[in-house]
């Protein structure tokens, strides 16, 4: 499977080797508020890890500056042994992450895909402009990867004409046809109804047992459960536990992860 092949490439060593990327005490702040509050967290190649807690804990904040998509006030974002974003973000730093930027994939909550793009030409779009594909590999390789998704026969259309939760598998594909070491998903299916949303976590699903590396912030508890190597829970811009999903949603180490635990369904 080409996918299949584009990780094992991208990321050859197995979990538990040095990190794939890493937040070592990051802090954010917009104004006056602090979002985020030290916090470090790893994800080691191979790994899926799911980050959970309440609204406002800061989950899609700590993912936005693993992605480079913010840059903290403090700490530093390492990704391969490099430094990549940092409250500075000077000459070399900037030139690291340029180098690494294309290896990371985002999936929004919000698809956010190309509305004047065919869903063809969405997958294609950014291996021909940043991988420099040609555009008979990049449609050869946009074509498996909706297959995998289950829209080969959605190619043509645009996305307008589809559901969300077709709109979110486009996004997952336009990720992936990047080939990157690492995808972070953004509660992918939390504007999605119960049925859409099955159709996403079972492709994120998918991903997972292809060894495909994913930090996924999520309200999907059985995912998070089922899926994940780790679990990490966050609240009031802290990470407070971190732990193996059996051990964690059985038998929570901290008062605050076993009260949130018991206001919702898992």
């Amino acid at each position: 499977m080409l996918v299949r092949q584009v990780k094992a490439s991208g990321s050859s060593a197995p979990i538990g080797d040095a990190p794939l990327m890493a937040a070592q005490g990051i802090s954010k702040s917009f104004g006056a508020v602090e979002v985020l509050k030290d916090v470090s967290l790893a994800v080691r190649a191979g790994e899926v890890v799911s980050i959970i807690g309440p609204s406002g804990s800061g989950k899609t904040t700590l993912l936005r500056c693993l992605a480079l998509l913010e840059q903290p006030s403090a700490g530093r974002i390492v990704m391969q042994g490099k430094v990549i974003s940092d409250g500075l973000n000077g000459p070399e730093v900037r030139r690291a992450a340029a180098k690494v930027r294309p290896d990371i994939g985002m999936v929004f909550q919000h698809f956010n895909l190309w509305p004047h793009m065919t869903v063809l030409q969405n997958v294609t779009e950014a291996p021909m402009r940043v991988r420099k594909l040609k555009p008979v590999d990049a449609t050869a390789l946009a074509s498996e990867l909706l297959a995998k998704v289950g829209l080969a026969d959605k190619r043509d259309a645009y996305p307008s004409r589809l559901s969300g939760g077709q709109q979110q598998r486009v996004a997952i594909a336009r990720a992936l046809a990047m080939t990157p070491q690492v995808i972070f998903f953004d509660e992918a299916t939390s504007a999605l109804d119960p049925e859409l949303r099955h159709e996403v976590l079972q492709v994120m699903r998918e991903l997972a047992v292809d060894g495909m590396t994913m930090a996924v912030v999520t309200h999907e508890m059985r995912f998070a459960q089922d899926v994940s190597s780790r679990v990490v829970f966050m609240d009031q811009g802290r990470v407070v536990e971190v732990g193996e999903p059996g051990a964690f949603f059985k038998k929570p180490e901290t008062e605050r992860a076993a009260r949130f635990l018991r206001q919702i369904e898992v």
